[in-house]
């Protein structure tokens, strides 16, 4: 029986096989098992369709290729009659990846490598990917010295065949660098290469700058370093043999060894051009920086590469490329050097076309263009254009992209795409200064109106001296030829006793016209026409500079308040001793009996000899010079100025100022910078005038020299004589301007009984007698003390140095400068006056100095600055303020 069976089991498997690879037509083919995936993705990975005669090897082969797409666990293919039924087992997708317990490299960085190898939201889930990850993720903490690191995985399963993937990671501690030890090295010592390393071993200041971390990266960055000092050297066939990294067995040490080979020292001999030399080769001689007779320098050798290839780019050899090939003779030790130039062929530029631009006109971007259209395409020209829509202000980016012509070889199109940023703002401000009080202001300014690239700006500022008021309109191609015109009008009041100067206000209204012509590609004059009419107000206790006194003001000291008035007005005459004081009542009527004498003024004020009142019609020329990386807080290039105005002949007053400044930055490192600063200023009158002196130069404060009050350093001004009445009463009759009662021949607004030396005030009052102690009337005048107030003067010498380095822990350094300072300047007056305190004319012995730290911070309420700083030779009339801050404006 059992024969029987085993017979009858063969014979169903030979028909199952024979039927098994029979081949058959496809007439339908069926897919079974999709959950997320589309059956359109399995019809387009099957290598079979209908109609098609397929077999078991076919089969097969079906299998193997929809195994190859990843998306599948299983896959089973079989027959139902002549339909083809496709059962698949798809793999899940990763509904979210959770990662925990990093810190040295950030969840960002640790999410887009694992996009980079297939592992993120949305994509199949993979094992095998996972575990790559996994050992690839260990290597990375191992290049930094973290040998000690872990990381665990776990997969978890979620509704509709998703997972979630968690990487938690046990970062561990990174090993110290313990020694490092160089072999081989005769011609430089240990100290001096090591130096060179950004690697070094454990010192007493390594916990705060990490640097006996190890770090792969970091080590083989020493060691280019070390080979590039060598071959910049002489020493061309310098090598690095090996380099060993001994890691101890607690893994928390590093021991590190690098053998060299110095070999010997070279000098250049012949420097010729070789191969295609396009140009003449008096116009690519000034590019070779390396010559014959000097120490061989491979630094020398690429910086000629760089600069032939540039060159040759500049006339339309885009694609040049430039070798220096070295041939050493040992005997002499010499290296003869050969730049072989391939300059490719030269192209042209078809078009050039703009995308990106919403808003802004095509015309705007076009006339940015320094390279032109129909002319050899100059790598230069094409860069700088990038750079010019980018200074634009328009734009967050513009990029440039070179697309090549089908079936051209010289001809190609440049597109320059630009993601256009919000060029206007319509909005509030808020600030506080220390010597401006606080800063309100509201302001409408669109720097691209319309897309057209006019600027127009409304403007209102208040603080607790300035009242500003403005409007402006600038179009910057008022030509082609990139000439600009603007103009403004504006309103100001200013109240300069509020910011350390002397006690004047000044409204001024003013308008101007506005020019500006393009000299060079960086540099720029300026002309502007210009009228203001002035106002000039002097208040209680302005300087005898500015008016004369005494100007015989009568206070009473009640409540509080000063309550003055005047009660005399005269010429000041040099030649009178004394003046003669009466006072009139409200009819101007000479009230008899109370004469008292007073000396003239000994100075001659501004507003006495000039008035009050000044309508002025001025030209100002300027010339400016930028190569600053950017607008707001570079740190390279270089920007001057120097601007003259100038009053026309017919102007109330007649005067010119002359005004320089200039800045430059000088790296140092890559993230340390040196700055050096000036500004110097000369103003004079022309003719008979003098400098009006609220057009004076101030010194001192943020901009200037830090560590003394704002605009308080330079001459100091003459104090006006004012004179109070001392215990006043106010002499006046029974039932006058709502006097009652009467005391002793007084008014009594107390309705009560006046003793001798009360103070008694009436806001109608008549005119003020004296009541002494005894109840007898008499005038009586005591000096009102007042101290010298800053003036300013007509010269201005400021300059400083300072050391920009970055902040710690800051990621955006373009937001945050930081820096140690010195600071030196004064103001200086030609004309001194013989009462003014702490006046000199130009004096360098007089300049003041200070050093300190700065902060400035740009916040989204403005920049936030910060500065201390020591004075080193402040004399007994400078003010100082060691801490300043101000918000609104960067130093």
């Amino acid at each position: 029986m059992k024969r029987y069976f085993l017979l009858f089991l063969v014979v169903v498997l030979s028909a199952v096989s024979a039927r098994a690879n029979e081949s058959f037509v496809v007439s339908d083919i069926r897919v079974e098992g999709l959950q997320r995936i589309s059956a359109g993705s399995i019809f387009a990975s099957l290598p079979i369709n209908v109609g098609d005669n397929i077999d078991a090897g076919t089969i097969r082969n079906s299998i193997r290729t929809l195994f190859r797409t990843g998306n599948f666990d299983n896959i089973y293919i079989a027959r139902d009659g002549s339909i083809l039924v496709v059962t698949v087992e798809e793999r899940p997708s990763i509904s979210e990846i959770n990662i925990d317990g990093n810190k040295a490299i950030d969840t960002e960085s640790l999410l887009e490598g694992l996009k980079g190898a297939g592992l993120s939201e949305g994509k199949v889930f993979k094992r095998s990917t996972l575990e790559g990850m996994k050992m690839e993720l260990t290597r990375q903490y191992v290049s930094q010295g973290r040998y000690d690191a872990g990381i665990e995985t776990d997969v978890t399963s979620l509704p509709r065949n998703r997972v979630g993937v968690n990487i938690n990671i046990d970062e561990g501690t990174t090993a110290s660098i313990q020694h490092i030890n160089i072999v081989g090295n005769s011609v430089y010592n240990d100290e001096d290469l090591l130096d060179l390393f950004e690697l070094k071993s454990t010192g007493w200041l390594s916990w705060i700058s990490s640097d006996d971390k190890y770090a792969k990266e970091k080590l083989s960055g020493d060691l280019n370093t070390l080979e590039s000092y060598y071959l910049d050297r002489g020493y061309i066939k310098f090598s690095i043999d090996s380099s060993q990294v001994s890691v101890t067995p607690d893994r928390e040490a590093v021991y590190i060894t690098v053998n060299i080979i110095e070999g010997d020292k070279y000098e250049v001999g012949e420097v010729d051009l070789s191969g295609d030399i396009v140009l003449p080769e008096a116009q690519l001689t000034p590019y070779i920086l390396i010559k014959s007779g000097q120490t061989f320098s491979q630094a020398a050798v690429t910086s000629t590469e760089e600069w032939l290839t540039k060159r040759l780019g500049n006339e339309g050899y885009n694609f040049a490329n430039v070798e220096g090939i070295p041939d050493i003779n040992d005997e002499d030790k010499t290296v003869a050097i050969k730049f072989f130039i391939d300059p490719g062929k030269r192209t042209y530029v078809n078009r050039i076309n703009f995308e990106g631009n919403t808003r802004t006109a095509d015309e705007v971007l076009r006339r940015e263009m320094r390279q032109m259209e129909s002319a050899p395409a100059s790598s230069a020209s094409i860069e700088q254009s990038r750079v010019r829509l980018e200074r634009l202000g328009y734009f967050k980016q513009a990029r440039i992209d070179t697309q090549e012509i089908p079936g051209s070889d010289d001809l190609i199109n440049l597109l320059y795409s630009v993601e256009e940023q919000s060029s206007g703002s319509i909005g509030a401000s808020v600030g506080f200064s220390q010597d401006s009080g606080i800063l309100l202001g509201a302001n409408i300014q669109q720097d691209n109106f319309l897309g057209t690239g006019k600027q127009i700006g409304i403007g209102l500022n208040k603080s607790d001296f300035l009242t500003n008021i403005r409007f402006s309109f600038v179009d910057p191609y008022y030509t082609k030829d990139g000439v600009s015109r603007g103009f403004s009008v504006f309103y100001r009041e200013a109240d300069l006793d509020e910011i350390n100067v002397s006690r004047y206000t000044t409204n001024t209204l003013g308008t101007s016209l506005n020019f500006g012509y393009p000299i060079k590609e960086t540099e720029r004059l300026g002309f502007s026409l210009g009228y203001t009419n002035t106002e000039i107000k002097a208040g209680f206790g302005a300087v005898q500079e500015i008016a004369a006194s005494p100007r015989l003001f009568d206070v009473v000291r009640v409540d509080g308040e000063d309550w003055y008035r005047d009660y005399y007005e005269f010429e000041p005459d040099s030649t009178v001793e004394e003046v003669p004081i009466r006072f009139i009542d409200d009819n101007d009527n000479v009230i008899p009996g109370f004469e008292s004498i007073l000396s003239p003024p000994t100075v001659e004020g501004f507003l006495d000899t000039n008035g009050d009142t000044f309508d002025n019609f001025s030209i100002t020329t300027s010339w400016t010079q930028s190569t600053l990386n950017r607008g707001r807080m570079a740190t390279r290039g270089a920007s001057q100025s120097l601007s003259l105005e100038l009053t026309v002949p017919g102007s109330d007053l007649e005067y010119f100022k002359l005004v320089y400044n200039g800045q430059v930055f000088f790296p140092i490192t890559r993230s340390w910078t040196v700055r050096l600063r000036t500004e110097l200023g000369y103003g004079d009158g022309i003719g008979n005038d003098e400098l009006p002196f609220f057009n004076n130069f101030y010194s001192g404060g943020f901009g200037s020299v830090r560590g003394f009050k704002s605009n308080t350093l330079g001459p100091r001004s003459t104090p006006a004589q004012i004179y109070q009445t001392d215990r006043a009463r106010v002499a006046i009759q029974e039932g006058d301007d709502g006097c009652e009662t009467v005391s002793n021949g007084f008014c009594d607004g107390t309705n009560g009984t006046i003793a001798p030396g009360d103070l008694v005030l009436d806001n109608k009052l008549s005119y003020v007698a004296v009541n002494d102690i005894n109840g007898d009337t008499k005038i009586f005048f005591s000096p009102y003390e007042n101290d010298p107030d800053p003036f300013g003067g007509n010269v201005l010498i400021e300059g400083g140095a300072e050391l920009l380095f970055p902040l710690p822990f800051i990621k955006d350094q373009r937001s945050v400068r930081t820096a140690f300072f010195v600071d030196v300047g004064n103001v200086f007056s030609t004309e001194c006056g013989d009462s003014q305190a702490n006046c000199f004319e130009a004096d360098l012995d007089e300049l003041r100095y200070s050093v300190g730290l700065g902060l400035s911070w740009i916040t989204g309420f403005g920049p936030l600055t910060f500065s201390y700083a020591k004075p080193l030779n402040d004399s007994e009339d400078d003010e100082t303020e060691a801490f300043q801050f101000s918000l609104g404006r960067s130093f």
